[in-house]
């Protein structure tokens, strides 16, 4: 195998150049635990695109504001803000970020949220919910 890479001395790098995967294994699991990263957490991205840049921003912090108090406090909230690639197809792009064990509580919270802002049935903003996405962009 080749790995073509800017950074050749990244641990995980270096562990699969070495076939250690013990060490990488453990090293990364004992991260994700001390982060609170998946498996010991699910990580909800909720995403807001819009053409119109002052309501993405209205409605991501009126869903923030409806969720905080709502979902337990074992969960992180996170205030929404732009994502790492603002703006694509003259579409703005923001995101909010939530940590903590989703289950059923949680998932009707989510759902209760939508319902209510798909009920003001406003057409130029849109939210998608993803649990433990495969990336954060």
């Amino acid at each position: 195998m080749i790995i073509q890479t800017y950074n050749p001395d990244e641990f995980s790098i270096q562990c699969s150049k070495e076939q250690n995967y013990d060490i990488f294994y453990e090293t990364e699991i004992a991260l994700r635990e001390q982060l609170k990263y998946p498996p010991f957490c699910d990580i909800i991205r909720i995403s807001f695109n819009s053409l119109i840049e002052q309501e993405i921003i209205k409605i991501s912090n009126g869903i923030y504001t409806y969720l905080k108090p709502r979902l337990p406090r074992s969960c992180m909230v996170f205030k929404p803000m732009p994502a790492p690639i603002d703006k694509l197809q003259n579409r703005y792009r923001w995101r909010m970020i939530i940590k903590g064990k989703m289950n059923e509580d949680i998932n009707n919270i989510l759902n209760e949220c939508l319902k209510k802002f798909y009920k003001k049935n406003i057409k130029t903003t849109k939210i998608s919910i993803d649990v433990n996405p495969n990336n954060m962009m």
